[in-house]
């Protein structure tokens, strides 16, 4: 029978039958003797399907195995176990089958190790992050809270589990404020001597079909201070720059001109001094300006009526104004918003455009006044468009950088926006947008 394991399955199970209906045969000649011929033919059938069941069963018990065995390794990979395989070394015909099962599971574990080390370094890389990382699940209970997230929200503790709203509680008012806001925001937690400042993010995505929120806090103190110290240091600078321009004339002058008195030479001591106050001035205007910007005060808002108001503005300065929506009225601050025009359109005639070029134009919009001011100037480059509403940051040989910087904060602190892009033929549009009250 050893030998018989080795040929192909087809004649194994056949063997069993002619064996069984040799001994049918068999029994058929040694029973008509002593019984008829019909019921030796009968008996003679049944030992021979006997004989040839036992024998099959016999062939196939191996098989059977084999396929309790494989059953048994699928209901393990359903459940994630990969570590089982089969050995098989008798029937060539099922060896493919074995052969492809095992490479199947060599092929599943090997994925599996690759994701669970993945899962590590992510888990790693989350826990040990310094952005606050926290995911809320429909019901806004914690599922993940990382170690940032413990130091700021539960004070050191876990929070998987927890109502997030719960959790807020036990927060800083300043978050609490910030994540009763809509959107992502900055808000600072401490006092004056010891404050830190962050970043709230929200961000909302489907998670195993069921809709669930990101949460990431980002501190942004040591950044700021960072910027910060470079914006004093660019400050400096600039005023140090300034000064010295105004200072050291006026020293240089001021000995020339008791040199002069010395020798007697009076006659040229008017154009000293001359100069003298034209650098003082000048030094005068950039301080008093730097004071202007660095406390503007809150816009104080008022009924304006957009004819009176640019009528105004166009004795100050040329502008061509089509006269669309003058008899419209914005709520602003006259004085303040005066100013940012007529710097916006004094900066218009200084780009090199013809004065019937620069342009004012005036929309109502839903929800807001839009104001463009045109010109076909020089325009601007990509670099210096990307930095020219940044505080300090001129392109003037003797700006101070705060023109258009100030023009901003105005409009801002008026809950609008302003925008600057260069013109198709060359020139420069601003647009300015004013919220209607």
């Amino acid at each position: 029978m050893s030998r018989l394991r080795r040929w192909p399955l087809s004649i194994r199970i056949g063997v069993p039958a002619v064996l069984g209906v040799v001994c049918a045969a068999v029994a058929t000649t040694l029973l008509a003797r002593w019984l008829t011929p019909w019921a030796a033919a009968a008996l003679a059938s049944t030992l021979s399907a006997l004989l040839a069941i036992a024998a099959l069963r016999r062939t196939l018990k191996p098989m059977r195995g084999l396929f309790r065995a494989l059953a048994g390794t699928v209901a393990s990979y359903r459940d994630g176990d990969f570590s089982f395989g089969i050995a098989w070394d008798r029937d060539r015909d099922l060896a493919e089958l074995v052969d492809a099962h095992n490479a199947l599971g060599t092929a599943l574990r090997e994925q599996r190790l690759s994701l669970v080390q993945r899962e590590l370094l992510l888990d790693t890389m989350v826990q040990n992050t310094p952005v606050a990382m926290v995911l809320l699940d429909p019901a806004r209970r914690v599922v993940l809270g990382n170690l940032a997230a413990r130091k700021l929200l539960g004070q050191g503790r876990r929070l998987e589990g927890q109502a997030f709203d719960a959790v807020l509680t036990r927060a800083p008012q300043a978050l609490r404020d910030a994540f009763e806001r809509d959107g992502d925001g900055i808000f600072a937690v401490g006092d004056e001597d010891n404050e830190e400042i962050f970043h709230l993010s929200r961000r909302g995505f489907r998670l195993n079909g069921r809709r669930h929120e990101l949460v990431l806090l980002r501190q942004l103190t040591a950044e700021l201070r960072r910027q910060e110290v470079q914006t004093w240091k660019k400050v400096i600078r600039v005023i140090s720059h300034e000064l010295n321009n105004s200072l050291a004339p006026i020293a240089s002058l001021a000995h020339s001109s008791a040199e002069l008195m010395r020798r007697g030479q009076l006659e040229r001591i008017p154009n000293a001094l001359a100069t003298i106050e034209e650098r003082a001035r000048h030094l005068e205007g950039f301080i008093r300006d730097y004071a202007r910007f660095a406390k503007l005060p809150a816009p104080r808002l008022q009924p304006l009526e957009w004819s009176r108001f640019l009528a105004q503005l166009r004795s100050q300065v040329e502008f061509a104004w089509d006269g669309q929506h003058g008899d419209g009225v914005f709520q602003a601050d006259a004085a303040q918003f005066e100013q940012t025009l007529l710097n916006l359109v004094k900066n218009a005639h200084e780009s090199g455009s013809a004065p019937e070029d620069v342009q004012l134009r005036l929309r109502r919009q839903p929800d807001a006044w839009r104001i463009d001011i045109l010109d076909r100037g020089s325009g601007m480059s990509e670099a210096v468009l990307a930095q020219a509403l940044l505080p300090f940051y001129s392109t003037k040989r003797h700006g101070t950088g705060l023109g258009l910087a100030l023009c901003r904060d105005i409009i801002e602190a008026h809950g609008g926006r302003i925008a600057l892009q260069n013109r198709d033929g060359g020139g420069l549009w601003v647009s300015l947008s004013l919220p209607t009250r």
